[in-house]
C-alpha cells in the first residue's frame, strides 16, 4: 500500500490502419476543389496564415485558380509524400 503502480499504455493501430490526427489526401482534394476560393483546404492541412490570405483574396478568384492547381497536385501526390509535407 502507498506504492505507486506504473501504467503503460500500448499503442493499438485502428481497425482502419490510419494514424489519429493524420490529414487525409483525397479530403484536401475535395475542399481545395469545392472551397479553394475560400481556403478551406489550407485550414483543413493547418495552415492557418494561408488560408486567410485566401480568403482575403477570395474576390480576386486568383485563389480559386491555385486552389484548382492544389487539388491535380493533391490527386497526383503519393499518400506518403502527403503525409510527410502535411502529417
Amino acid at each position: 500500500m502507498g506504492q505507486a503502480t506504473n501504467i503503460y499504455l500500448v499503442a493499438v493501430p485502428s481497425a482502419l490502419g490510419t494514424q489519429y490526427g493524420q490529414k487525409s489526401r483525397i479530403v484536401a482534394a475535395i475542399l481545395a476543389f469545392f472551397l479553394g476560393g475560400f481556403g478551406i483546404h489550407k485550414f483543413y492541412l493547418g495552415r492557418i496564415g494561408w488560408g486567410i490570405v485566401y480568403l482575403l483574396f477570395c474576390w480576386t478568384f486568383i485563389p480559386s485558380i491555385v486552389a484548382f492547381i492544389e487539388f491535380i497536385i493533391y490527386l497526383c501526390t503519393s499518400d506518403e509524400d502527403f503525409a510527410r509535407k502535411y502529417g
